[in-house]
């Protein structure tokens, strides 16, 4: 055998070993490997976990107390504004009534970000209960189910959630926490349906399949099919789902707090700081300007990595 002939051998033979190696990489690892050659989604995760460390460590970070008040350094501007109305103390300047602004940011990524993650926790774990086992079961328990969904997706979210904060706004539930758990409650109640239809397609799909009748045949019972069978293989576009519902969640509750219906004061949010602000805004803007660029840039994020999500998990792209 020539030199050349043993090269070509030996390129044939790597990329063999190439195709059998990538075989045999789990499909987390290799949706890992594409999500890591998008650049976008990586700068978008990047910007999320930043704004889940500044929420842990909010009472470290922030510089003051968030609702506490100086008088002498209301609507104080930001350093880069650095005129009369500029306080060194304060980097991005005072709100109307003296609370440090880059504080009051820093505490709202926190109230943001909880609002963004449980609700979605609660969504997914009614939304996927309810779709697997009306997918699974069929028949009757499956037209029950739908109806259900049907019912709750005939109503306009946002007009649901307004409906269901007002109407619980004065209760003890709605006190508790500044109205904290009644948001997680107002957005689990009405988002949780295209979670569940999702959820159902994916188990129609599936449960026909080679694995599952492999799984029945070995005496499994329902719970376990649908826990370590068709849950795992459903998970993917799940998944995908969830990185938008987060900023979904995180709007909602600004455009509540926004309308003087979300998270009651003092407690600060986005929402709350850009309601707040409205006030002074013919004078400086920057107390809008502010949380509304932080909304959008956690939302952008979420987006970025929602959309690379959706490429790396999907079956058909390959490396």
């Amino acid at each position: 055998m020539t030199t050349a002939s043993r090269a070509v051998s030996t390129q044939e033979r790597a990329a063999v070993l190439n195709v059998i190696h990538r075989q045999q990489r789990s499909l987390w690892i290799d949706a890992w490997e594409r999500l890591r050659r998008n650049r976008f989604a990586m700068a978008g995760l990047v910007v999320v976990i930043v704004a889940c460390v500044l929420a842990a460590l909010a009472p470290l970070i922030a510089p003051y107390d968030p609702v506490a008040q100086d008088t002498p350094a209301n609507n104080s501007s930001p350093f880069w504004e650095q005129g009369q109305y500029w306080d060194p103390r304060y980097v991005l300047g005072a709100d109307q009534l003296g609370r440090d602004i880059l504080s009051r940011l820093i505490w709202s990524a926190r109230i943001s970000i909880v609002i963004g993650f449980v609700p979605t926790a609660i969504v997914f774990s009614i939304g996927i209960l309810v779709g697997m086992v009306a997918g699974f079961y069929g028949g009757i328990v499956d037209n029950l189910l739908m109806r259900l969904t049907d019912v709750v997706y005939a109503f306009p979210d946002l007009l649901f959630v307004i409906i269901i904060v007002t109407s619980l706004r004065a209760t003890p539930i709605g006190e508790f926490l500044g109205g904290l758990i009644l948001i997680f409650i107002a957005l689990a109640v009405v988002s949780w349906v295209g979670v569940a239809r999702l959820t159902r397609g994916q188990v129609l799909s599936l449960k026909e399949k080679e694995f599952v009748e492999a799984a029945r045949a070995i005496g499994a019972g329902p719970g376990h099919i649908m826990r370590r069978h068709l849950l795992p293989n459903a998970l993917a576009p799940l998944i995908v789902t969830a990185a938008f519902s987060v900023p979904s969640a995180m709007l909602a509750e600004a455009v509540l707090s926004f309308l003087g219906i979300g998270i009651r004061p003092p407690t600060p949010t986005w929402g709350v700081m850009i309601n707040d602000g409205f006030v002074v805004f013919s004078t400086t803007p920057w107390p809008v300007l502010l949380p509304s660029i932080c909304i959008s840039i956690v939302m952008l994020s979420f987006t970025f990595l929602g959309d690379g999500l959706r490429d790396a998990l999907d079956p058909r792209m390959k490396l």
